[in-house]
């Protein structure tokens, strides 16, 4: 799928091509059935995982007009999915069922309060990719004085992960940082 020069460039949000890869490279040896996106963006992330392994797709978007490119793309793959259009913080609770993946790409300061569900939503052996969470190398060194408090969000949510027992994390320096964790127990 041919990524647009305005989302590579970064003026719309999207993975990187790494991180793509990984994802990819994830649902593909996991044999995913089902990925949950959250925040997904205009849906190329999440299109090239249904076009790559076939899984049902349940992606999670708040801006309407991203929601609406996401939708018209997931529609050419002829794939399953659904795209929920509002606040992950308030649709995540109303979610069932399991998800081998799940892509954590929503507002990074929202990570702390999006975990439980996405564990409870993760079946054991599967993987929670959480991407931009080194931010610019400012979460391991000094942030911009108006970045400390993002900042912080994202190092508590890194700290709950690292000592969470259910969960093994490893960390990959792909575009701003990405945290694989795999649902042990």
């Amino acid at each position: 799928m041919e990524i647009p020069d305005r989302v590579r460039e970064g003026r719309d949000p999207t993975c990187c091509a790494e991180t793509r890869n990984k994802l990819i490279e994830a649902a593909k040896s996991s044999h995913c059935k089902r990925y949950l996106e959250i925040g997904a963006g205009e849906g190329y992330t999440a299109a090239a995982i249904m076009e790559q392994t076939g899984a049902e797709i349940v992606a999670i978007e708040k801006d309407p007009v991203r929601a609406t490119h996401a939708r018209e793309r997931l529609s050419q793959t002829g794939g399953k999915w659904s795209l929920l259009e509002g606040d992950a913080g308030e649709i995540l609770p109303l979610l069932g069922g399991k998800f081998q993946l799940i892509f954590l790409d929503g507002p990074k300061a929202q990570y702390r309060r999006y975990l439980p569900d996405c564990k409870r939503l993760l079946e054991r052996g599967g993987m929670l990719f959480s991407d931009d969470v080194l931010l610019y190398g400012w979460v391991r060194g000094e942030p911009p004085k108006k970045r400390r408090m993002l900042v912080e969000h994202i190092r508590e949510y890194l700290r709950m992960l690292e000592d969470d027992p259910d969960f093994v994390t490893e960390y990959f320096e792909y575009g701003e940082g990405l945290a694989v964790s795999t649902k042990i127990k």
